[in-house]
């Protein structure tokens, strides 16, 4: 039997959908004869560290993958230097990979040369983002408007429901990182609850 192709998909935040990615990676696979294994992750592209990148990049060193298809480059990640050396990785392991919009194909020396390209662009785009947000900040400073936190006695994301459930689950033997994973809280806040 042929080694699957991992289909990978990412979000930057939690708040973001996948369903944007999803229909064109869906069709893409349709027009597969080889089997497909779906990775997912809600995580900043900024680091390569991300839970569901790695499952997929554990099965691609168990040698159980033979390509890897993403909708846009930029899903896998926004820096040169990580895509870069993910792109010499996997030629070196002999898996392919696909970017379905940038048409991108790893196995083609054109396609491996837009890749390339396409990383130092995704890496620009991070830092040209990032000094936008800095200068804006800075701007709101000057006129003198309150930038982070929130105002004292504001509840975000703690509800006096999610408190009471934090501490029942708590009470009956559930660890922070349960409790945190379950209601979507960071572990500070089920910590603040707690208290």
């Amino acid at each position: 039997m042929a080694k699957p192709i991992a289909i990978y998909m990412r979000v930057s935040t939690k708040a973001q959908d996948l369903r944007s990615q999803e229909a064109d990676l869906k069709a893409w696979a349709k027009g597969q004869r080889t089997p497909v294994v779906w990775f997912r992750d809600k995580f900043s592209g900024k680091t390569m560290e991300r839970p569901g990148w790695a499952k997929l990049m554990a099965a691609v060193e168990r040698g159980e993958i033979s390509a890897i298809c993403c909708w846009r480059l930029d899903r896998l990640g926004r820096t040169a230097k990580g895509l870069t050396a993910l792109f010499a990785d996997l030629a070196a392991r002999k898996v392919n990979l696909v970017s379905i919009k940038d048409g991108i194909d790893l196995a083609t020396p054109a396609g491996r040369m837009l890749a390339n390209v396409l990383a130092g662009l995704a890496q620009y785009e991070t830092e040209v983002r990032g000094e936008r947000i800095l200068a804006g900040i800075a701007a709101a400073k000057a006129e003198g408007k309150r930038w982070g936190g929130r105002k004292p006695g504001t509840r975000v994301r703690l509800t006096v429901e999610k408190e009471r459930t934090i501490k029942a689950m708590k009470k009956a033997g559930e660890s922070i990182a349960a409790i945190s994973r379950a209601l979507d809280l960071s572990r500070t806040t089920v910590y603040k609850a707690l208290e």
